[in-house]
């Protein structure tokens, strides 16, 4: 398994993306879901990293959105044929390292609460609760979260 940072606008990226799109689709509605498109997932802000297994394919993928000293955590998916080989886990600490490396002191994310497999993660890698940030309003289909990273780690 190959993990780095890489660009999302390729075919087997955005494909996955899409495979995201329709699990998404199938466990919130429209205005609970926080999804940002290849468009901005493009921006120089932001990192984006892809899991590709052996035959060079991407099977998994996730997104941080730097905003001053705190970063955003988007579009963390790994497709069910790579499941439970923590790619997950290893795109996370990827992605952590890359926002840390670049300033970012505090990772922050909104999740959904159908989704215990990723609640589980988060919280095994350092992730704890807390209230809406930035724009998010309070919704009983999200789940926020934040990580310390860099000097203020505790």
């Amino acid at each position: 398994m190959r993990i780095a940072l890489e660009s999302p606008d390729q075919p087997d990226v955005i494909a996955l993306i899409n495979e995201l799109d329709a699990y998404q689709d199938s466990l919130y509605p429209p205005e609970s879901r926080h999804a940002l498109d290849l468009s901005v997932l493009v921006q120089p802000h932001v990192l984006f990293a892809v899991a590709r297994d052996a035959q060079r394919q991407a099977v998994g993928c996730g997104a941080v959105v730097l905003d001053a000293q705190a970063g955003e955590l988007k579009r963390m998916f790994v497709s069910p044929r790579a499941r439970g080989q923590r790619v997950a886990q290893r795109l996370l600490a990827l992605l952590e390292a890359q926002a840390a490396k670049r300033g970012c002191l505090l990772l922050q994310l909104e999740t959904g609460p159908y989704q215990p497999e990723a609640l589980g993660l988060y919280a095994r890698c350092g992730f704890e609760r807390r209230g809406p940030f930035g724009d998010y309003a309070d919704d009983p289909l999200s789940v926020f979260m934040q990580k310390a990273l860099g000097e203020h780690k505790a």
